[in-house]
C-alpha cells in the first residue's frame, strides 16, 4: 500500500494571479479540472496591474484586444484603459468564473523541488507546503522591479521608490522629484505629476521613440452595440488584431521600411518641443522598434514645461540629497522615482525551482533562457511557464500569447491523461535546443537585433531571449498541440510505492522508450 501523503496534494499548482494565472485557472475549469490551487504572494489578484498603480498608469494596447477572448468586456470606457479598469476587469473574471475558492493569497512560493520518486513537485510557500503533479508558473516578466545599484543611494535622505511600488502615502506636491528612466512607466508618470511638483528632473539614459496615442472615450452607443450585438465587439477585436499582425513583417523581416514611422515620431516630438537643443537629445540614435515604441500625447508637452529639466544622461551616483548624472550634472531633490523596469531576462522565480538533477532553473539558464515553444525546459518535468522565453511581443497584445500557451497547457494535461498512471513529460534537450536555434536564427534580421540599441529584450550575453520573432497567429499554431516526440515519458518504477512528499530524489522513475 502506498504511504499516505505528508502534504496536501493537488493535480495542478498555478503560481501567480495576473492575466496568466487567472487565464490558466479559467482554462483548467473549462477543461473539467477543478483540483488545482492558485498561489498568489499578494493579498489580491491582478499581477502587474495590481502592483503598478502609479499616477497615469494605463495600457498601451487597445482595451478590446487586451482582454481574454473568452471573457469579453463590452463596457471598456476608452480605447486604451487605465490601470483601475484593467484591475477591475481581472477581479470580475475571478468572480465570474468562480476562481476565488482556488486562490491562496499571501502564499509566496519559496522553493519548488521535483521529486523523481513520486513524479510530482514539492512546493514550499510562505504559509504551507503542498505537492502537485503539474505546475504552471505565471509570475510574468514584469513582476519583480529592478533598481540599479547606484553608489550612495543608501545614503539618500529623501524618499525613494520604484514605479511598480508607488508610495501613495508620500505627497509629491510641492517637492523636487527626480524621475530616473524614460520608458513606458516614466512617460505616463511625468505628465501626471508635473503639474503639482515644484521641480521635476528627468534622467534620460536613452531617448525613446514616442508615437501619438490615438485614444478617446468609447461612446455609450458603441458600448450599447457591443453589449446587444456581440458580433460588433468581435469585429472590433478582429480588426485590431489584423492591423497589428500586418505590422509584424516590418519588425521581423524588413526593418529598413520603418523610416516613415520614424519621421512621423519625429514630427510628433517637434510639434511640442520648440527648443533646438532639447529636440536634439530627444531624437533616438537607433531604429524605431528596436526598443519598445511608446505611445503618449502628453510626454513631450510635459518635458517642455518650465518646471521640468531633462538630463540626457543616466544617474551615476548620489551624494546626500544631490543626484549626479554621468555627464556631471548635479541636481538636489527630495524624492527619487525609479522607472527602471523589471527582471525580465533573469526571471527571479527560476532561482527557486529545482529540477530533476537538483540544479535550479536559473543555473540551467546561466547562458540564457530557453524553453521549448516558450513553455517547457529540459530537466523540469510537468512544469511550464506562461510568458516564458521568447514569447514577448513588441506591437500587440500579450493576452494572445497567453491564450496560445494555455492551449498548450490543456493539451499537455490531456496527453498525461491519455498515457495513464503516474507519468510525467520532460522536454528533450535536443528539442529545446532545436527550437531555440530556430528562434535565434529568425531573430538575426529583426529590428530588435539589428536596430542598434541595447534594450531590455537582450540578456547579459546580448541574446534576445524575450521577444517572439513572428505573428501571434503563427505562435498559436505552433502551440496548438503538444508533440510527444519532443518529450521523454517518465513513469514511476513499477516496484516503487508512491511515497510521502519529500524533497529527496533517489531516481526510481524510469524513462519509457518511444
Amino acid at each position: 500500500m502506498a504511504a499516505q501523503r505528508e502534504y496536501e496534494h493537488v493535480r495542478v499548482a498555478v503560481i501567480g494571479s495576473g492575466f496568466g494565472g487567472l487565464g490558466a485557472a479559467v482554462r483548467l475549469r473549462r477543461a473539467g479540472i477543478t483540483d488545482f490551487a492558485v498561489l498568489e504572494r499578494r493579498d489580491a489578484v491582478g499581477g502587474t496591474w495590481r502592483d503598478n498603480s502609479y499616477p497615469g498608469c494605463a495600457c498601451d494596447v487597445p482595451s478590446h484586444l487586451y482582454s481574454f477572448s473568452f471573457a469579453p468586456n463590452p463596457e471598456w470606457p476608452r480605447n486604451f484603459s487605465g490601470q483601475q479598469h484593467i484591475r477591475a476587469y481581472l477581479e470580475r473574471v475571478t468572480d465570474t468564473f468562480g476562481l476565488r475558492e482556488h486562490i491562496r493569497f499571501q502564499h509566496e512560493v519559496l522553493q519548488m523541488t521535483w521529486d523523481t520518486d513520486a513524479l510530482h513537485w514539492v512546493v514550499e510557500t510562505s504559509r504551507s507546503t503542498l505537492t502537485a503533479d503539474f505546475v504552471v508558473s505565471a509570475t510574468g516578466p514584469l513582476s519583480d522591479p529592478k533598481i540599479p545599484d547606484v553608489p550612495g543611494l543608501d545614503t539618500f535622505e529623501g524618499k525613494v521608490f520604484h514605479s511598480a511600488r508607488w508610495d501613495h502615502d508620500y505627497d509629491l506636491r510641492g517637492t523636487r522629484v527626480a524621475m530616473v528612466g524614460t520608458g513606458a512607466s516614466a512617460i505616463q508618470i511625468v505628465p501626471a505629476i508635473q503639474p503639482t511638483v515644484d521641480r521635476l528632473t528627468v534622467f534620460q539614459r536613452t531617448a525613446p521613440w514616442v508615437m501619438p496615442r490615438v485614444d478617446r472615450k468609447i461612446s455609450g452607443l458603441e458600448r450599447w452595440m457591443h453589449t446587444r450585438l456581440p458580433a460588433t465587439r468581435a469585429a472590433r477585436r478582429q480588426l485590431l488584431w489584423i492591423m497589428r499582425e500586418l505590422q509584424v513583417g516590418a519588425f521581423t523581416k524588413h526593418p529598413g521600411r520603418l523610416g516613415l514611422v520614424e519621421r512621423l515620431a519625429s514630427a510628433h516630438m517637434k510639434k511640442a518641443v520648440k527648443d533646438p537643443e532639447t529636440r536634439r537629445v530627444l531624437i533616438p540614435d537607433y531604429r524605431i522598434g528596436c526598443k519598445r515604441i511608446l505611445l503618449s500625447n502628453s510626454w513631450y508637452p510635459a518635458l517642455a514645461e518650465p518646471n521640468v529639466d531633462l538630463v540626457p544622461s543616466g544617474l551615476k551616483e548620489v551624494r546626500g540629497n544631490t543626484l549626479v548624472a554621468a555627464d556631471g550634472t548635479e541636481t538636489e531633490v527630495d524624492a527619487v522615482v525609479f522607472g527602471t523596469g523589471f527582471h525580465v531576462t533573469d526571471m527571479p522565480i527560476a532561482q527557486r525551482i529545482k529540477g530533476a538533477d537538483g540544479a535550479t532553473l536559473a543555473e540551467k539558464w546561466t547562458g540564457g533562457m530557453e524553453a521549448l515553444r516558450g513553455c517547457t525546459a529540459a530537466g523540469f518535468p510537468n512544469f511550464m511557464t506562461v510568458i516564458g522565453p521568447n514569447t514577448g511581443l513588441g506591437n500587440s497584445s500579450m493576452i494572445l500569447i497567453i491564450e496560445a500557451q494555455l492551449n498548450y497547457m490543456v493539451d499537455y494535461l490531456r496527453q498525461l491523461d491519455t498515457l495513464g498512471g503516474t507519468v510525467a513529460l520532460d522536454a528533450r534537450p535536443s528539442a529545446v535546443h532545436a527550437w531555440n536555434h530556430h528562434v535565434q536564427d529568425r531573430m538575426k534580421r529583426t529590428v530588435w537585433n539589428t536596430g542598434g540599441c541595447d534594450s531590455w529584450y537582450l540578456d547579459a550575453n546580448g541574446r534576445n531571449t524575450t521577444v517572439w520573432p513572428g505573428t501571434t497567429g503563427e505562435f498559436r499554431r505552433v502551440t496548438r498541440r503538444l508533440d510527444l516526440g519532443e518529450y521523454e515519458v517518465l513513469r514511476a518504477h513499477p516496484d516503487a510505492a508512491r511515497p510521502a512528499a519529500t524533497a529527496a530524489a533517489s531516481g526510481t522513475a524510469h524513462k519509457e522508450a518511444r
